[in-house]
């Protein structure tokens, strides 16, 4: 008996800003769900010409209030990139606080609109430290 890797889900509230957000990390819709008996909407992201990793974004169209508060925790998505520091910039323009900026050239946190945190790892070798990461401390939690 085996395993597969199927998804990653992330409870959103606002399902808009979540998009523009994962959008902007480069993934792309590869398939949405719509219950209008249930009330929600299933959207699964991926990054493009991969989609065996999605992410699927949960939406419940009248909010989550009244839904059970467990104890389950959520740790990061993680996602590659061939320039980690283009990315971050990117984010950055985009009004994305960096968490934890890429100091060393490989590995970099953002959150979510839902406060989902994100790690982004330079592909292959990490780059050359490089201005204005390698000066730049930490913000808040990552």
């Amino acid at each position: 008996m085996g395993i597969k890797y199927l998804h990653t889900m992330v409870r959103v509230l606002d399902l808009e800003a979540s998009l523009a957000f994962y959008k902007l990390l480069g993934l792309e819709q590869t398939r949405r769900y719509d219950n209008d008996k249930g009330r929600f909407s299933l959207i699964f992201l991926a990054p493009p010409g991969q989609p065996e990793c999605p992410v699927e974004l949960t939406y419940n169209w009248d909010g989550d209030a009244g839904l059970p508060v467990d104890s389950r925790h959520f740790g990061h998505l993680a996602y590659e990139t061939g320039d980690i520091y283009a990315l971050c910039a990117h984010l950055q323009a985009n009004g994305v606080l960096i968490n934890r900026p890429p100091r060393d050239g490989h590995m970099a946190f953002v959150r979510s609109p839902d406060n989902i945190s994100i790690e982004l790892l330079q592909k292959g070798e990490a780059l050359a430290p490089a201005e204005p990461w390698a000066s730049l401390g930490n913000t808040g939690s990552w």
